[in-house]
């Protein structure tokens, strides 16, 4: 049984991704990390509470339990940029989204690290990943990803000046079927703004899996923080998290409805 990860199975062609939901970095790693490190500042935060209303309509949900400052499990382990000329974290990040360093001078991890993490971390869900969407392709002829996640409003490193609320992404087209994209366009997401392919198109797992013609389509939303959190802290704003899941739902449920219908 594998422990590096959460895969709660549900009985509709939908599965949610959440990647940088993790938290914890195991003993051996974290000796050699700064205090900035240490916090995980750059974490996902709360996508579990955001979405949980997902498994009652039968959602399918896996999530690591490990931070992506361990492994970032949204890259390509072959080290290709998604954004090419735009700046990145790596697979295994070394700065934090301020640039302060993650790891104690001279303890940056080795290639033979590097390695170890991905047969440790990075294979496994990526495994659990593709089996479960082959399992439901099976089963129900047609799949919806959802590669679910969230970030500060502002990240300068990234993007200038705020970030839409909702970030859609479906590497330009290429990972779910126009259809699918369009009915999400149309979603009444007011008050909140929005964008589809902007500054986030989709990471390794939106352009990865995401395959229309074969009936799997890939969505990728980054959640903007402001809409949920209280800005720059991690601290959890109920009052504006039930606003913004109403319109969560709306979304998931979209995707939910496609995966359904015939």
């Amino acid at each position: 049984m594998n422990t590096s990860y959460d895969l709660v199975t549900g009985n509709i062609g939908m599965l949610i991704s959440m990647p940088h939901n993790g938290q914890s970095i195991p003993d051996g790693i974290i000796s050699t990390m700064t205090n900035a490190g240490h916090q995980v500042p750059d974490t996902d935060w709360y996508m579990d509470k955001l979405y949980d209303f997902a498994q009652d309509l039968g959602i399918s949900i896996i999530k690591p339990k490990y931070s992506r400052y361990v492994i970032d499990l949204n890259r390509n382990i072959d080290g290709i940029n998604l954004y090419p000329g735009a700046n990145s974290t790596e697979l295994c990040p070394t700065t934090a989204f301020d640039l302060s360093p993650l790891y104690k001078s001279g303890q940056e991890p080795t290639e033979a690290e590097i390695q170890r993490r991905i047969e440790l971390y990075w294979q496994p869900y990526h495994q659990a990943l593709s089996d479960t969407l082959a399992k439901m392709k099976a089963q129900f002829g047609k799949v919806v990803l959802l590669d679910a996640h969230s970030i500060l409003s502002k990240v300068p490193r990234f993007f200038e000046g705020q970030l839409p609320d909702f970030n859609f992404g479906s590497a330009n087209g290429a990972s779910c079927s126009s259809e699918l994209i369009n009915k999400v366009s149309q979603l009444d997401l007011s008050p909140y703004t929005r964008v589809v392919n902007g500054r986030f198109k989709g990471g390794y797992i939106t352009r990865g899996y995401g395959n229309p013609k074969e009936n799997i389509h890939a969505v990728q939303l980054e959640l903007s923080q402001h809409t949920y959190m209280d800005e720059p802290s991690d601290h959890y704003n109920h009052e504006k998290a039930d606003q913004v899941k109403v319109k969560l739902q709306q979304f998931v449920q979209c995707l939910a409805d496609f995966s359904q219908q015939k």
